[in-house]
């Protein structure tokens, strides 16, 4: 986009997704302002700007928003729709240098561009660049990929910076032995905040939903959709506050045993909790 003229003798534009404006007079004759004059900052095109700069704003984090859940979800996104979605930035900025994997355990990368007719181009893990075009390709969950350390460090070497965390997303193994009818885990437990309120507001701001007494989240795992909790108290209550268990409960609100859950749910709600947690009061001193 390019400058618009906004009132005599200034200009305005988005620069980096703000608002920025430009004398068009004198001897600072398309000098960039430090700010915007407050004369500016009332005009018409520059409240049109901040509207669509806005909309900008809430489109990049919807696409972020979707290609996280198609990772987390590691669900088959039909290539074609990759194909055009790639032009617009802000998708591409979600997309981009994601690992993909084609129809076969080979055909693994990071996604570099996407070609109208509905060719994906990786760089594959020997730095070879691979064209692959298969009906679908699947963002994985990072707990499922075998070769995660692997590509953690090939990343590094790449440079590469990913808008949705995937390579980098902090992930936990679901232990092999596990008793059989136990249905919580309590390694993120006791956490101590201030307020019930401060709390909530932690799980809020996370992206979790707070429903009753727990926070929650939605995972797709193995074509069954599971909600992990963490309870964190009664909804009302206006004292200090501890974060609780973790549980999985299935679409029907079925209570799990943890040898039901599946691998990136485990992964996922353990990922929560933690989250939670990691905001408690921690106290200082020798009486700590």
């Amino acid at each position: 986009m390019g400058w618009l003229a906004a009132g005599d003798g200034y200009e305005v534009a988005l620069v980096e997704g703000r608002v920025t404006a430009r004398s068009t007079r004198g001897r600072g004759g398309g000098r960039v302002l430090k700010s915007v004059p407050k004369a500016v900052r009332e005009h018409p095109e520059t409240e049109r700007l901040r509207r669509f700069a806005s909309w900008l704003e809430g489109h990049a984090a919807s696409c972020r928003a979707q290609v996280d859940a198609w990772m987390v979800s590691s669900l088959p996104v039909p290539t074609g729709l990759l194909a055009r979605v790639w032009p617009d930035e802000a998708w591409q900025a979600a997309l981009r240098d994601l690992a993909v994997v084609g129809e076969g355990a080979e055909e693994v990368g990071f996604l570099r561009d996407a070609t109208p007719d509905g060719e994906l181009r990786l760089v594959d893990l020997d730095g070879e660049t691979v064209r692959i075009s298969p009906a679908t390709v699947t963002l994985p969950h990072p707990v499922l990929l075998e070769d995660l350390d692997e590509l953690r460090e090939f990343a590094a070497e790449l440079g590469v910076v990913q808008g949705v965390d995937q390579i980098h997303r902090a992930t936990w193994h679901k232990p092999a032995e596990l008793p059989e009818k136990a249905t919580e885990v309590r390694e993120f437990a006791g956490g101590r905040f201030a307020s019930r309120f401060g709390l909530a507001a932690r799980a809020s701001s996370l992206g979790y939903r707070v429903s009753g007494g727990y926070a929650t989240g939605r995972v797709r795992d193995a074509g069954r959709t599971l909600e992990p909790a963490v309870w964190i108290g009664e909804p009302y209550y206006d004292g200090v506050a501890e974060t609780g268990a973790l549980c999985w409960r299935d679409a029907d609100g079925r209570l799990l045993t943890l040898r039901e859950v599946g691998p990136v749910a485990w992964s996922e709600g353990m990922r929560m909790a933690a989250a939670l947690y990691a905001g408690r009061t921690v106290e200082e001193g020798k009486g700590a």
